[in-house]
């Protein structure tokens, strides 16, 4: 059976230097359902988590005005402050980053934060990175749980939770179901995986699903229709799993002044592959 599919975009494929407001007016006009907030490494989105009650409410503000919700937040911040340091400082402030990405979800009205699964990133891995980040995925999971918000893990390129089927370990050694997984169908790609058996390990775990082109050794910036991923065989896997969760177009336009005329160029490709595949039914 189609489904009618909320479409995504993610906040890195619209300007930088604009409001709220009209960041969300213009994900409303090409065509969107919601916005996908990014929590990076970057002093400028860090410091959100550390918003006031004035400035929460004015974003709330801009939801209810538009009518365009953020119902996701990807928590990339970790790459620089990651779970799985070796550093005890660095591991200090990723477990706050991600005890106030959960405040903040709480404040605005997300419902999924979106987890990296790199153990770490810019630093060399040891043998005990997996357990370190682990354990800063279980105290994480302590205070999702409590405030009701869920966590959910990307595969992500690289070498640590680089598939589906690494994810899933967590998921069933966790067994919450306040932590699920979000793939990455690009990702999967740009490993070269079958993406049709990867979507099947995650059967009845996927809360959201990323979607981008990517070319092996390119995870990033390709654009729609110049890469490799099998798009139509993960949206027909997708369809026959009775999939009816967000789909995010996840893009970095880089603040380009072409940014809208872009995003509603992706959004009808994509749209048009779900057709193909019999995901959804357009108009």
């Amino acid at each position: 059976m189609a489904h009618a599919l909320a479409l995504g975009i993610y906040e890195k494929a619209l300007p930088y230097h604009i409001t709220w407001h009209e960041r969300l007016d213009l994900a409303k006009s090409a065509g969107f359902d919601f916005v996908e907030m990014s929590m990076d490494e970057s002093d400028a989105r860090l410091a959100r988590l550390a918003w006031s009650p004035r400035e929460r409410a004015g974003l709330r503000d801009a939801i209810n005005t538009t009518g365009v919700p953020i119902t996701t937040m990807c928590l990339s911040g970790h790459r620089k402050f990651a779970l799985g340091s070796a550093d005890a400082a660095i591991r200090a402030r990723a477990f706050d980053i991600l005890r106030r990405a959960i405040d903040l979800a709480i404040g605005v009205n997300i419902r999924v934060i979106q987890l990296a699964g790199y153990y770490v990133y810019y630093e060399p891995h040891t043998p005990s990175s997996r357990a370190r980040y682990r354990e800063g995925l279980a105290q994480g999971l302590e205070w999702a749980s409590n405030a009701g918000v869920m966590l959910a893990l990307e595969n992500v390129d690289g070498d640590d939770v680089d598939s589906i089927t690494r994810a899933m370990e967590f998921v069933c050694e966790f067994n919450s179901p306040w932590f699920q997984i979000y793939p990455d169908i690009g990702n999967l790609g740009e490993h070269r995986l079958d993406v049709r058996a990867e979507l099947e390990r995650g059967r009845g775990h996927i809360v959201g699903v990323h979607v981008k082109d990517t070319r092996p050794g390119e995870p990033r910036r390709v654009p729609f229709g110049q890469g490799s991923v099998p798009f139509v065989d993960a949206f027909q896997k997708l369809a026959a799993m009775n999939f009816a969760g967000p789909v995010m177009l996840e893009m970095w336009n880089d603040d380009s002044p072409d940014a809208l005329r872009i995003i509603r160029a992706s959004r009808d490709w994509v749209v048009a592959r779900m057709c193909e595949a019999g995901l959804i039914r357009y108009p």
